[in-house]
C-alpha cells in the first residue's frame, strides 16, 4: 500500500492495471484484483485523488463551485479542506487539513483511523475558533456535504463551494500540499506507530508554516503572509 501511495503521488492518472505493472517492476508478484482492493481501501482512484467517500450521498445537498476565474487576493478569502491516506509500517491513518489559499497556511488538521465525519468537524471547529474565510471549498464527499459540516459553515456566514465531480484542480492547493508533506516527511520518516506519526506531523506543520519559504510567496513563509496582512485586507468575523 505504501508503494501504491508513493507511485500515486507521482502518477495519479494510473489505474489498477498500470499500478499492477509498476508493482511487478518493483519485484512484487501481485494481481490486478488485489491492487484494486487495496486502492479502494486507501480511497484512491485514477485521474484524481479523493477519499473513497467522495462518492456522493444522495441525501446531502451539493453546492456549486464558486471559484472558477476568481482571483484570490488576501488571507481568509478562501479556505479548503481534504482528506488523504497516511501509510504506517503496520497500518494506516487518515489526515484532514484546512488550508488558506492565499498564504498556503495550514489553519488546522486532525488524524483519524476511520473516515467518520467527526474528525473533519473537529478540524473545522478549531479553524473557525481563530478566523473565518469568505468562501470554504471542499469536494463532494459525505463528510463535507453532511448537515453538521455545512451547518457549521452556514452559522458563520461562510459561502460554501464544492468541486465539480472528478475535478482535482478545483482544490489544487490542498492537493499540492499532500504531495509536499508526503515527500518531505511521511515517506522519509516511515512512521511505525500513531504516536510517532502525531508527534512528527506536529513538528512538520510547525516547520511548514513558520520556517519553509515558498517561491510563490516571494520566499516568505505561510505564517508570515497569513499574519502580516493588514486587518482591512482580511475578512474576520
Amino acid at each position: 500500500m505504501r508503494l501504491i501511495d508513493e507511485q500515486y503521488m507521482r502518477t495519479p492518472f494510473f489505474g489498477s492495471r498500470k499500478m499492477s505493472l509498476c508493482l511487478e517492476r518493483f519485484g512484487y508478484q501481485v494481481n490486478r484484483k488485489r491492487v484494486q482492493r487495496l486502492m479502494r481501501l486507501m480511497g484512491i482512484e485514477a485521474i484524481y485523488r479523493k477519499p473513497r467517500t467522495t462518492i456522493r450521498s444522495l441525501e446531502n445537498k451539493v453546492y456549486p463551485y464558486l471559484l472558477r476565474n476568481v482571483e484570490i487576493t488576501h488571507p481568509d478569502h478562501v479556505w479548503s479542506t481534504d482528506i488523504t491516506y497516511i501509510p504506517l509500517r503496520g497500518g494506516f491513518m487518515y489526515l484532514v487539513a484546512v488550508i488558506d489559499w492565499f498564504s498556503r497556511h495550514i489553519v488546522s488538521w486532525r488524524l483519524s483511523n476511520s473516515l467518520e465525519t467527526s474528525f473533519c468537524l473537529d478540524a473545522l471547529e478549531e479553524a473557525l475558533s481563530h478566523r473565518c474565510p469568505e468562501i470554504f471549498n471542499t469536494d463532494q464527499g459525505v463528510q463535507f456535504t453532511s448537515m453538521p459540516f455545512t451547518s457549521m459553515l452556514d452559522a458563520h456566514g461562510i459561502a460554501i463551494s464544492m468541486d465539480g465531480k472528478g475535478r482535482a484542480l478545483d482544490n489544487v492547493f490542498i492537493e499540492r500540499f499532500w504531495r509536499t508533506i508526503k515527500y518531505e516527511d511521511i515517506y522519509l520518516k516511515d512512521y511505525e506507530h500513531v504516536d510517532d506519526l502525531y508527534e512528527g506531523l506536529t513538528s512538520y506543520f510547525a516547520f511548514y508554516d513558520r520556517e519553509r519559504p515558498h517561491q510563490a510567496l516571494a520566499y516568505r513563509t505561510p505564517h508570515e503572509v497569513y499574519t502580516t496582512t493588514t486587518a482591512s485586507e482580511t475578512n474576520p468575523r
